[in-house]
């Protein structure tokens, strides 16, 4: 029976056929949690009285409050660092980076994987061609300690991204556009098979964008089929053991969207929801106090590239707080080699270690009653950020930017 990709990734891993609303029990690859979900599963591991199957097999991440802003939070990252010794399991404290990027980086992601992460962002690894879930606390305690869990398989939606993207249209800006397309709710535990011309001339950094935010229309998990590209990043991080998984010529899928991106505007998500969006034309002279890039969705080292050209030799403006944290360590060095941090640091802007900063609203830069921020991050519902009371938009690495430079929401095209 021909079958689509996340359809054929866990009848790999239930060793039996499965198709769209089975269920069965699969093994998993790997698991991993976070700082603001880690002591739930320990809480869960320590009820049930049982080791961790397989150490090496799962990582602890502090990125969301990295470094700790109050003691109480200094105490979770120390019961995560006593609990790493004593199990030995993968670790990776503060500075590190946010759990997204690293399991890209450090190879756990890869081609026919399942995945499964104490965060619902863990799709972004779907960009690699695996199925990487987000889940809770306890499921992600029960595949600790058994190396499985169940799983019932999701229906699948294809889109076709086609067309040619217009100068100053990123990756951010499309997966906006669908989102206000489907709605927040459009794909209920769904998988999105994302594919066409427009995403194959895709970097992976902008693909990974897309699988981040699948979840902000309600989908179990995105995926995009692995390419040329993708096996040239395994190979040059070290990855060999994997395997590419294709959908059927004639597989089923509950519904097929084409999207034709050549009249596409750059977009921005407006206040209080991700399907929010309109073209940036509407938006228009709204006055910002902040803007923010980084998060796991842009703070890759092509995000902060497309930032550092559009700002270089001007200045922030001195009515807007411009925060910039790199998604990761490595992606921290690398900017500072290419001089990328130091065209943010002239600029005005102000350099945040590499994690999660702003966007959970935990610390770093909680904006003040009725402010107003401009992010390339995933979410703006009330209170994201710290504050219920401020208005968060969200928006493209050059979006942001250009919008720091003028104060105001500004079409990022007046600079290219």
């Amino acid at each position: 029976m021909a079958k689509t990709i996340i359809e054929k990734i866990l009848s790999q891993h239930a060793s039996k056929s499965l198709v769209a609303g089975e269920v069965g029990v699969c093994k998993v690859d790997f698991c991993f949690s976070q700082d603001g979900t880690t002591s739930l599963v320990l809480d869960s591991l320590s009820k049930a009285k049982r080791d961790i199957k397989n150490p090496k097999k799962y990582a602890m991440f502090i990125d969301h409050s990295s470094p700790s802003p109050s003691m109480g939070v200094s105490r979770i990252h120390s019961g995560m660092r006593s609990f790493s010794r004593e199990n030995k399991n993968l670790f990776f404290d503060v500075g590190c980076g946010i759990s997204h990027q690293l399991m890209l980086e450090e190879g756990f992601a890869y081609p026919g994987a399942l995945i499964l992460g104490a965060d619902s962002h863990t799709s972004t690894a779907g960009a690699l061609g695996a199925a990487a879930f987000g889940v809770g606390s306890t499921d992600l305690a029960v595949a600790l300690t058994t190396g499985k869990n169940w799983f019932k398989v999701p229906e699948t939606i294809k889109i076709i991204v086609s067309g040619r993207m217009p100068k100053g249209v990123y990756s951010k800006d499309v997966i906006l556009h669908i989102i206000h397309s489907l709605s927040a709710n459009g794909a209920t535990y769904k998988s999105v098979e994302f594919s066409g011309r427009v995403i194959d001339n895709m970097s992976l950094d902008a693909r990974f964008t897309i699988t981040n935010m699948t979840i902000e229309f309600g989908a179990k998990c995105g995926l995009i089929a692995p390419d040329k590209k993708t096996v040239d990043y395994l190979k040059k991080i070290g990855v060999k053991k994997y395997k590419l998984v294709y959908p059927d010529r004639n597989c089923f899928y509950e519904k097929v969207i084409e999207i034709d991106v050549s009249k596409f505007s750059p977009y921005v998500a407006k206040p209080h929801s991700v399907d929010n969006g309109v073209e940036v034309e509407k938006c228009k002279d709204t006055k910002i106090d902040q803007a923010f890039l980084g998060t796991c969705t842009n703070g890759r080292l092509e995000d902060l590239e497309i930032g550092a050209k559009i700002l270089k030799g001007k200045k922030i403006s001195k009515n807007v707080k411009l925060l910039v944290a790199p998604a990761s360590n490595s992606i921290f060095l690398e900017s500072l080699r290419r001089g990328i941090l130091k065209v943010f640091l002239e600029a005005g802007a102000i350099i945040l270690p590499a994690g999660c900063g702003p966007c959970v609203g935990t610390h770093q830069g909680v904006p003040a009653d009725k402010e107003v921020v401009i992010s390339s991050a995933n979410r703006n519902f009330k209170g994201r950020m710290g504050n219920p009371t401020s208005f968060i938009y969200l928006a493209s690495p050059a979006t942001v930017v250009a919008s720091a430079i003028k104060g105001k929401i500004t079409d990022p095209r007046r600079f290219l």
